[in-house]
């Protein structure tokens, strides 16, 4: 089975001749289908820089990305919006749900833009609901939720087109630990259950913990990676832990 997303010698350089910062390395990794990833480093690790790319936000200096076996270098224009729109999902730490629509038309907007036909969009949007766990609030507006149900709203959202890859940018950074955990949970499970592939950037080592693997940047490289395997997710936080720590003080130095 091919990965779904392939990073091949990445590098991103910011700045003119004589000026320039390597946010980037030459970074290579896999994630296959399936998989729920998480990328952590400490500032300035390139963590960011990484998800812009992957997102087709920013565009590479040198190497390749590829996703579902489309090479991004090759989608130009409309291509590369339709792809951008079918083909990738997006969770941010600012929920960024439209104030005016409410839960069930939030999910929905990606297929009706798409032009969808009506009957599917409903269908789909409930199903992403459910997984997510806010059927309640399908008929609220955003200022009606709570900070938890807005992101698993947005989470939703981000689900409701199948795409290959799903990428969260620190999804919890701005819930309470209760509302932080139940994400994390329904993420996970939705995982599990819908197969769905997530790649993760957290510099939160709890939210981290709930991944199957931890690929750990520094100075635009890799630098370690850790699997979860059969651990239950408190030894692996722990595991975690240790490495972040280590990363801080090799940073000190």
């Amino acid at each position: 089975m091919e990965p779904i997303l392939t990073v091949e010698e990445l590098t991103k350089t910011y700045g003119g001749r004589g000026n320039h910062t390597a946010a980037l390395r030459g970074l290579s990794f896999s994630v296959e289908p399936g998989e729920f990833v998480g990328i952590m480093g400490p500032s300035g690790s390139g963590k960011t820089t990484l998800l812009n790319c992957v997102s087709t936000i920013d565009v590479p200096s040198a190497g390749r990305i590829t996703i579902d076996g489309v090479p991004l270098d090759r989608l130009k224009g409309k291509a590369l919006a339709r792809f951008r729109r079918e083909r990738l999902g997006f969770i941010f730490q600012d929920c960024n749900l439209l104030d005016t629509l409410t839960g069930l038309e939030n999910i929905a907007l990606a297929l009706t833009i798409g032009g969808a036909e009506p009957k599917m969009v409903e269908r789909r949007a409930r199903e992403a609901a459910r997984l997510l766990g806010v059927e309640e609030v399908l008929g609220k507006f955003p200022y009606q939720m709570s900070g938890g149900q807005q992101q698993r709203v947005a989470a939703a959202r981000a689900m409701v087109t199948r795409p290959a890859l799903v990428l969260a940018d620190e999804p919890t950074g701005a819930l309470d630990s209760k509302s932080a955990g139940q994400l994390l949970e329904q993420l996970e499970e939705l995982n599990r259950t819908a197969e769905a592939t997530i790649l993760m950037v957290t510099h939160d080592a709890f939210a981290a913990s709930w991944c199957r693997r931890i690929l750990f940047l520094r100075d635009g490289k890799l630098y370690r990676e850790l699997s979860r395997a059969d651990e239950d997710r408190q030894s692996f936080f722990r595991e975690i832990l240790a490495v972040v720590s280590r990363l801080g003080g090799e940073a000190e130095e």
